[in-house]
């Protein structure tokens, strides 16, 4: 069997209009049945919005943000949504909430809120970096 390389995915295409989250789910997939690991997934730009909670597909859609959600939680899998991809598009979190008075938070379990500096530590840290990108 080969070496287990580590991988961090980096998803900016959005859910519903574009195929990268989709493509990038089947990858981690098989990433993990291949017997590697992933390092952690970054959500930046249009690709936030998996990391929404408020997103109601309808019934005969998949549900990308929950189906993520639930791939992420079951492989213990960090995930990150950028801070200012996020709030740009109204994504934030309780501690955002509070810093910006806003009404209510919204972020889905168990993205978390962070900078770029995450995305720079998942290029360091594992062997491999795929970008899952949406056409504009």
């Amino acid at each position: 069997m080969p070496d287990t390389l580590g991988y961090t995915f980096i998803i900016t295409g959005a859910p519903w209009t574009t195929q990268a989250p989709q493509s990038a789910l089947s990858v981690a997939r098989a990433v993990l049945a291949a017997g590697h690991r992933i390092d952690r997934v970054f959500l930046y730009g249009e690709g936030v919005h998996l990391a929404s909670s408020l997103a109601s597909p309808p019934s005969d859609e998949h549900n990308w943000p929950h189906l993520w959600s639930a791939f992420l939680t079951e492989h213990e899998i960090s995930a990150v949504a950028c801070i200012a991809s996020a709030l740009r598009r109204g994504i934030v979190d309780p501690k955002e909430q509070a810093r910006y008075e806003l009404e209510s938070s919204n972020l889905r379990s168990p993205f978390e809120i962070a900078g770029l500096g995450e995305w720079v530590e998942g290029n360091l840290k594992s062997d491999r970096v795929l970008y899952f990108h949406g056409a504009n």
